[in-house]
C-alpha cells in the first residue's frame, strides 16, 4: 500500500497545477475585461498608474500565464504566479477604489 503513493503523486499534482493554472487563466481575464470598460480619467483621479500601464500589466501577465505550459515552463512556473499576484492586486485594490470613484462615494 505505501509503495503506490509515488505512482499516484504525479498525476495528482499535474491535476492540481491545471486547475491552479485555469484558475489564473480566469482571473486574469476577469481583470483585463474589467479594466477594459474603466474610464481611463479614474485612474489618474484615485492616484494609481494610468489605464494603459494596468492593461500592459495585466495584458502581459495573461499571455505569459498562456503561453508558460506551451513554452516548457510548467503550468505553474514563476510567471503564472507573478501574474496572479498583478491580477489579485488589481482586483482586491484598483477596482473597489475604481468603483468607489466613479459612483461618487469615494472619499474625493
Amino acid at each position: 500500500m505505501v509503495s503506490a503513493v509515488p505512482i499516484f503523486y504525479a498525476s495528482i499534482e499535474h491535476y492540481i497545477s491545471v486547475v491552479v493554472w485555469l484558475f489564473c487563466l480566469v482571473l486574469g481575464a476577469a481583470s483585463f475585461l474589467h479594466c477594459v470598460v474603466q474610464r481611463a480619467d479614474a485612474f489618474p483621479a484615485i492616484g494609481t498608474m494610468s489605464k494603459g500601464v494596468w492593461l500592459a500589466m495585466i495584458g502581459g501577465g495573461l499571455l505569459l500565464t498562456a503561453l508558460s505550459p506551451g513554452i516548457g515552463l510548467g503550468y505553474l512556473g514563476i510567471f503564472p504566479l507573478i501574474a496572479a499576484g498583478i491580477f489579485a492586486v488589481y482586483l482586491l485594490d484598483i477596482r473597489p477604489t475604481l468603483r468607489d470613484a466613479v459612483d461618487g462615494h469615494g472619499s474625493w
